[in-house]
């Protein structure tokens, strides 16, 4: 009987006409099993019936106002038949029309898990618009809404199943979850969507090129077909899905940014709506059997002989017919000549697979050879007498593996067993890579066991055996039970037992294991377990030292050197690339010294491009200083093998950024690695002299023309230590190409180089020696060389003429423009010329540097200009000429000319009223050496005994800069004398002159007696009455106090200075000339300003330091209020320290009793904190103060 529709719906109608034959489809109750319904209710089906069905019995109408009851509806159906029983399609349709429409959702899942699935509810959860919620007032009473109308919250029927507890709030609000539930369903629905319209895609770019222009691409394999963007993209997929598993990892991430538009990792991300093919290697294997067309193949089930493959189809194709044209036959013939191509290249495939398999089951024999010792001893008294082929060949029929092709391949199992059944030799010859050794083992006889003369039946003897527990069940059992009988068995043992004893080893003890897991790594047959085992390498100690990282770069090297640079790039480089950010500084420099250890077993283009990235990330990122020197130490190895001369540019640029490294240890490495092996690059190159050195040139040249107001020296001091570490490549070069280099011989008598030939060198890298190749070739281009330029000139010597001509010159002009004041550069410009002439030698020295120097100086009596002064000898030139160039040899003529120079330019400075910083300058840079001393002493004394006072009074200022680094009994029998001369000399500016010395004297020296000398001369110039209005001569003392006052000792400054000082204060209160009178006011200031922060006891600052201060106040309130101010404020603090001694002093009494009670409270205290029991974060507690 046909099903009733009693709610008179079209689309279910429809649907019934659509299946007029279709038994009814029936609901499973959600309580199965439980009793039916009685006899009379219409609606209790037929005993053969299913399970009884859902009943509905909502009184609730639909919101169209046209629906009924469910119950009233199905009992006037029924009313008729008691055995016609309710649709789904009805329940759907009117769960739809009053809108549950979650328990439609529901019923829709149901019925698509049981399979059956229902038009109406998939059309209708298909349709996004159904459930699109619009915001506003709800509908009007008579407001007509469908099933396309808002979405309402509606209840539906839960079952245990379909329970959601999480979506049950307190406040019982449900509306957001059940909105995520719809979303979640149209999201699937768009995603089928999508693949529908990839479908579409397919379909139209497989129609892109005609059928007949396929056709002839078919027919002429010769022609190439253009490549569709689809083919492209799957080709991509796949070419990269073969680079990963076969360990290119740097190659994959390569070709995924150059194909950045592709995403690898999802296949539907190529556009093609067909099943993902098989990879590379399988399509490879199989390249002689044309694969069918994915789009043409279906899922059936059918078999298919081998016979009935394209052989036999080409053979029923008729080779040609009567009215075929004559190009109709030649593109026949093509065709066939194309298939027989393609069954010979299948042909080949198959031998080779057939040699492949018969390789395997022979692996498969020797790993089988060896069974437990219960099975051995049965296998042995049954098959005694078997030949050994026959053994082998059972043992492959019981240890088979199954095949792993897919059904690809032609299954030869039977065919090479046959084979090995009739000729085991054969078969052994061609499956063995090692046939010596593994011949060996095969040709030792088996093992013969004695077996007893006893009758026990196999079962038993192998029951009885039992008993022996043994464990051949666990990984480590199986791994124990079975033997390896050759070095390929020995690595894959090796391989799946090191990741299990690693972890247990202990981590002190770790690098026991190198050697194993290097051997392994090397020697593994299979990609991924030697990655594995090298990952482990590199994970093998969590933060090793100093020597286990040798230690493992050793086995990297060994490593490197065994399996070549292929290897070393797709295996070693990638487990550098992962740790390269690690959070253990001593893993990162692990990697740092592995990028310099392996550089030399690295491709060329690796080399420069992937590793020096590499480490340049490293130098500018890593925070670590021991990392950072790593890196430039192995960027150093790197430019000793780089062989790009585009990298040049970035060397240049690394060598920079390594050099303004803050640590001094990246620096030191800078100038011990990284330097030397770029300029042996650079002299590869061509351009030491005509790019590097010049660059650096450039570069101090702008530095000092931006730094007119403000040099910035540490920049200075880069680039000119960078220069220093390239004087011995210089040399280097110039001796390399001298015209001499030809003759240079090694046999004969060669003497050897004097040890202080050459500075000692940061470095071996920065040895000659080491650059040129040995010390005899040194010593003999040296003799050469010395020769060439004492007799035959540089005539055609062009390395060294640049030297001359170029670099001195410029190197001179920047040494003139630097500040003479700033000690720092003095110093750097005068170490780099001593190395520079010391490197050179002193015959270049003598002839090419000196004579430069002074045709710039031009040092002579004559050339004294007293009104304008000789402008080049106030430059940084002289100190560095002095110190710098003078200096390098100490022979006597070496000491008389330096000693001639300093006269000179002393007498030269002096008589031209010149600013005497050069001469200072050179002062300063040579004190500072001990050995210097005496020849110091010795130009003062010419300035001593000078008959001009200006030259005296120059010699008097030098000693106070000399006074400070010379040793006391020095100061005693050559400075204070020479002062003393000085002080009783007719000029009373060179009595002046000697005041600062004689101050620089009180505060550095401790002798009394030369104190005391000092203190009388020093006396004379106070109280004697000469000197009463030597106004300049009382500013230079009070100066002068002012400065070593602080430093002074305590007594000379308690009992010397500020009694004299208060007695200037006093004295200068009645001095009638106003500019006299700010002077001096002005420089007791500052005097009074510097001893304030000394110690001062109460009586002198009662009897003298106050009332020089109150003195001095009366002269500011008239001069300077703003200096009076500040003395107020003086005055007062002094006050109040002297009232708070007082103070301090009534109180000592007290402070004892006071002394008293804190003891007895501190006492107190730790008697508590001894009885606190608690933990100790709870004793922190006590200690925090309340919030």
């Amino acid at each position: 009987m046909a099903s009733v529709n009693p709610f008179n719906l079209s689309d279910s109608e429809e649907e019934a006409e659509r299946r007029p034959n279709e038994t009814v489809d029936t609901e499973r109750s959600p309580s199965d099993g439980a009793p039916g319904p009685p006899l009379g209710n219409p609606f209790s089906p037929p005993a053969d019936a299913e399970p009884p069905t859902l009943l509905l019995s909502s009184n609730r109408t639909s919101p169209s106002g046209e629906g009924i009851s469910v119950s009233v509806a199905a009992t006037s159906a029924m009313a008729g038949s008691a055995d016609t029983r309710v649709s789904v399609d009805v329940i759907a349709a009117q769960l739809l029309r009053d809108q549950y429409i979650l328990t439609a959702l529901e019923f829709h899942t149901e019925l698509l898990e049981a399979g059956r699935e229902l038009p109406r509810l998939r059309d209708y959860f298909s349709n996004p618009g159904n459930f699109e919620r619009q915001s506003g007032t709800p509908p009007a009473k008579d407001q007509v809404l469908g099933p396309g109308g808002p979405l309402n919250r509606a209840g539906s029927i839960s079952t245990l199943d379909s329970l959601d507890f999480a979506r049950y709030s307190d406040d019982g609000n449900r509306e957001t979850d059940e909105r995520v539930a719809v979303l979640e369903f149209e999201l699937r629905k768009a995603k089928e969507t999508i693949q529908a319209l990839r479908a579409n895609l397919t379909q139209a770019a497989e129609s892109e090129v005609p059928s007949q222009e396929r056709k002839n691409f078919k027919s002429s394999p010769e022609i190439q077909e253009p490549i569709r963007p689809l083919e492209k993209r799957a080709l991509n997929f796949l070419v990269n899905e073969y680079l990963l598993k076969n360990e290119y990892k740097l190659s994959s991430i390569t070709f995924s940014d150059e194909n950045d538009d592709q995403d690898f990792e999802l296949w539907d991300d190529v556009g093609l709506n067909i099943p993902k093919p098989p990879d590379l290697l399988q399509l490879y294997r199989s390249c002689g059997t044309p694969l069918p067309s994915p789009r043409d193949t279906v899922d059936v089930s059918v078999g298919v002989e081998f016979g009935d493959l394209p052989g036999n189809c080409i053979a029923q194709e008729p080779p040609k017919k009567p009215d075929l044209s004559q190009q109709q036959q030649t593109e026949v013939v093509e065709e066939l000549e194309y298939q027989i191509s393609l069954l010979n290249n299948e042909k080949q495939s198959l031998a080779e697979q057939i040699k492949k398999l018969q390789s395997e089951i022979q692996t498969l024999k020797r790993t089988v050879s060896s069974p437990p010792p219960a099975t051995l001893d049965l296998g042995t008294q049954n098959t005694s007498n078997a030949s050994p082929a026959s053994t082998t060949a059972s043992c492959a029929d019981h240890h088979s593996v199954p095949p792993t092709d897919n059904g690809q391949y032609l299954d030869i199992r039977g065919v090479s067993e046959a084979e090995t059944d009739s000729a085991p030799a054969s078969t052994q010859n061609t499956s063995q890579p090692h046939p010596q050794s593994h011949n060996k083992l095969r040709s030792r006889p088996p093992v013969q066991f004695d077996q007893p003369n006893r009758k026990l039946s196999p079962a038993f003897q192998q029951a009885l055996l039992s008993f022996c527990r043994m464990c051949s069940d666990s990984r480590l059992g199986a791994e124990v039970s079975r033997i390896a009988d050759s070095e390929e068995s020995v690595m894959l043992m090796l391989g799946r037992c090191l990741p299990h004893i690693v972890p247990n080893v202990l981590l002190a003890k770790r690098e026991e294991l190198i050697p194993l897991i290097l051997c392994t790594a090397c020697l593994h047959p299979e990609p991924k377990e030697r990655d594995q085992l090298l990952h482990i390498l590199f994970n093998l100690i969590k933060r090793p030292d100093d020597e286990q990282r040798q230690m493992i770069l050793t086995g990297c090297v060994a490593f490197a050197r065994h399996v070549g640079p292929t290897r070393v790039e797709a295996e070693l480089l990638p487990q550098c690339w992962e740790q390269i950010n690690h959070k253990y500084p001593e893993r990162r420099l692990l990697v740092a010294e592995s990028c310099g250890a392996l550089a030399p077993y690295l491709p060329k283009e690796i080399r420069s491009s992937l590793v020096l990235s590499m480490l340049q990330q490293m130098l500018a990122e890593d925070k670590a200083d021991m990392v950072r020197e790593a890196v430039v130490k192995s960027l150093g190895i790197i430019m000793g093998y780089i062989d790009d001369s585009d990298k040049y540019s970035q060397g240049f640029e690394l060598m920079l950024l390594s050099l303004g490294d803050p640590s001094e240890r990246v620096v030191s490495a800078v100038h011990q690695v990284f330097i030397p092996a770029f300029a042996a690059w650079t002299t590869e190159l061509g351009t030491l002299q005509s790019a590097l050195i010049p660059s650096l040139l450039a570069r101090i040249e702008k530095l000092l023309m931006q730094g007119e107001h403000g040099l910035d020296e540490h920049k200075l001091h880069v680039f000119l230590s960078a220069l220093q570490s390239l004087i011995p490549p210089l040399f280097a070069v110039v001796l390399q190409n001298a015209p001499f280099t030809s003759r240079a011989k090694l046999h004969g008598d060669i003497p050897a180089i004097e040890v202080t030939r050459f500075p000692r060198p940061a470095s071996p890298l920065q040895d000659v020696a080491t650059i040129i190749g040995s010390r005899e070739m040194l010593s003999a281009l040296l003799l050469l060389y010395d020769h060439q330029l004492e007799h035959e000139g540089t005539t055609g010597w062009d390395s060294l003429l640049w030297v001359v001509n170029q670099l001195l010159p410029q190197l001179i002009e920047i040494v003139g423009r630097i500040n003479v004041t700033s000690s720092t550069c003095v110093h750097e410009f005068s170490r780099f010329f001593w190395r520079f002439c010391r490197t050179f030698g002193k015959i270049f020295t003598n002839t090419k540097v000196k004579p430069q120097f002074q045709e710039i100086l031009r040092l002579s009596e004559e050339n004294v200009d007293t009104s304008a002064g000789n402008d080049i000898l106030t430059k940084a030139t002289v100190p560095i000429y002095a110190t710098g160039v003078l200096t390098c040899y100490n022979q006597e003529e070496d000491r008389k000319l330096l000693v001639g120079f300093l006269e000179d330019v002393m007498t030269t400075l002096s008589l031209s009223h010149a600013p005497l910083d050069s001469l200072k300058a050179s002062f300063v840079e040579l004190g500072a050496n001990p050995v210097y001393h005496e020849l110091l002493l010795t130009v003062l004394w010419y300035g001593v005994v000078h008959t001009s006072a200006l030259v005296r009074c120059t010699a008097a200022r030098m000693f106070e800069l000399l006074v400070k680094g010379v040793n006391e009994t020095l100061v005693a029998q050559r400075v204070v004398p020479a002062l003393i001369t000085l002080s009783s000399d007719p000029e009373i500016s060179v009595r002046i002159s000697t005041i600062p010395a004689f101050g620089t004297i009180m505060e550095t020296v401790t002798q009394k007696e030369l104190l005391e000398r000092v203190k009388m001369q020093l006396a004379s110039f106070l109280e004697d009455p000469q000197y009463q209005d030597q106004h300049s001569l009382h500013m230079e003392i009070i100066r002068t106090f002012g400065r070593v006052g602080p430093n002074a000792e305590p007594r000379f400054r308690d009992e010397f200075v500020l009694p004299h000082l208060h007695k200037l204060a006093l004295g200068n209160n009645s001095q009638a000339m106003e500019t006299k009178r700010i002077d001096i006011a002005t420089q007791l200031f500052e005097a009074y300003s510097a001893l304030s922060c000394c110690f001062i006891s109460e009586e002198v600052m009662v009897n003298h330091f106050l009332p020089g201060l109150r003195c001095l106040r009366a002269d500011m309130e008239q001069l300077s209020p703003e200096h009076e101010v500040i003395l107020s404020s003086m005055i007062k603090e002094c006050e109040i320290k002297v009232e708070n001694r007082g103070m301090a002093d009534a109180q000592g009494s007290m402070s004892i009793a006071s002394s008293l009670v804190g003891e007895d409270a501190k006492t107190k205290f730790l008697s508590k904190m001894g009885q606190l029991t608690t933990s100790g974060a709870m004793l922190a507690n006590v200690f925090q103060r309340k919030k």
